[in-house]
């Protein structure tokens, strides 16, 4: 499984590669192995870091341990500004699942507010969106405006999942097959669901990022801070580019 493509070398791509070679189990092995005791582990997850003993078929990228299944291929999303992580991608037969995770208050939730916040923007952009209950609760299934590879307007399905944990918000945004197609979603559905949350103890506003990283094995692959992760080839299409969470600069997709 081709983990990142750097342009620096070689031996960093092989670098990275690592953590996802030595985890590249079915997804569905995940909980078994960075589980607690079946009485104290939840159904399902996504998962709080207190919530497993180790990290199991996962990729540690920070605030997030990712689970890794054979084909996936992620992509870290870099502000071109700041070199800042700021989300990461995975790619599937076709579909992608971008992942972020965010500060949360300590006694509610934000994933009503901000399912709103999504919609309204969408709205206003002239697309649709349809507030419907989900694998995750409620999800929204989003037509956004587009343009098409022939410069003709078209359309783009997406669907934004969101979980609640303590004192941090997942959100997921399914593209691509993923997005119209159920049995398509169903593997990154899968990994959505055994995401790991690391939310450190520093007091964070509501909605603040929380920090991504490269995995250790890409961060000393002697790649310069010059060079940037490229995008697999023929990845899924960008998620758009508003976003009610994102503080600062866009979010913009390394190819």
């Amino acid at each position: 499984m081709g983990l990142f493509r750097r342009n620096a070398s070689k031996k960093a791509t092989d670098d990275a590669r690592e953590p996802a070679a030595a985890a590249a189990q079915d997804v569905e092995a995940a909980e078994a192995a960075g589980g607690t005791d079946e009485a104290e582990r939840p159904e399902r997850g996504p998962f709080d870091s207190t919530q497993v003993t180790g990290m199991g078929p996962r990729v540690d990228l920070g605030a997030v341990w990712l689970p890794v299944l054979p084909g996936l291929e992620l992509r870290m999303e870099v502000d071109k500004k700041t070199q800042k992580v700021t989300g990461v991608s995975a790619t599937l037969n076709g579909s992608g699942l971008q992942v972020q995770a965010f500060a949360a208050p300590r006694t509610e939730g934000i994933w009503d507010e901000v399912r709103a916040e999504i919609g309204a923007s969408i709205t206003r952009q002239g697309g649709t969106v349809d507030d419907v209950p989900g694998t995750f609760g409620r999800e929204l299934i989003a037509r956004i405006p587009a343009t098409g590879p022939d410069g003709k307007p078209a359309v783009r399905p997406a669907r934004f999942v969101g979980v609640d944990g303590p004192r941090w918000f997942l959100r997921g945004v399914l593209s691509g097959r993923a997005a119209v197609d159920p049995e398509a979603a169903k593997q990154l559905e899968s990994v959505f669901a055994n995401v790991v949350v690391v939310r450190d103890g520093n007091p964070r506003p509501p909605r603040d990022l929380l920090t991504l990283t490269l995995p250790k094995s890409a961060r000393q692959g002697g790649a310069s801070g010059e060079d940037t992760p490229a995008g697999p080839e023929g990845a899924a299409p960008q998620t758009p580019s508003f976003d009610p969470l994102t503080r600062g600069p866009e979010i913009t997709e390394i190819r």
